[in-house]
């Protein structure tokens, strides 16, 4: 379902497939709702293995909004997310990798 070369990451959610993409205003909104952070701040904090369940939770509802999903951030903190923490947080790191890499790889992160 989802496209790697278009950003995107597939994640089960309540049993059903959901695509999540960082589209710019997705990061946009997640920015915002970060506060005095950054993204910068972020993605350093995955890259360390520092998140928080906030963080897991403000950066897939990002992606969920980016692919086009007009749920409520309640929702998603009461849904059965597949894989549970762990699931979320590959999730997660997918979406940033996709959204702040070149595809292929050969000029690394932008």
């Amino acid at each position: 379902m989802g496209n790697p070369w278009a950003g995107e990451v597939t994640l089960v959610i309540d049993g059903t497939p959901r695509r999540l993409k960082l589209t710019l205003g997705a990061l946009a909104e997640l920015e915002a709702g970060l506060g005095d952070d950054s993204l910068v701040a972020l993605v350093e904090r995955f890259e360390a293995g520092r998140f928080s369940a906030r963080d897991l939770l403000a950066l897939i509802l990002a992606g969920l909004r980016g692919g086009g999903w007009q749920g409520r951030a309640e929702e998603l903190a009461q849904a059965e997310i597949e894989g549970g923490p762990m699931g979320a947080a590959r999730a997660a790191a997918e979406l940033l990798a996709r959204a702040f890499t070149v595809p292929g790889g050969a000029d690394g992160p932008v």
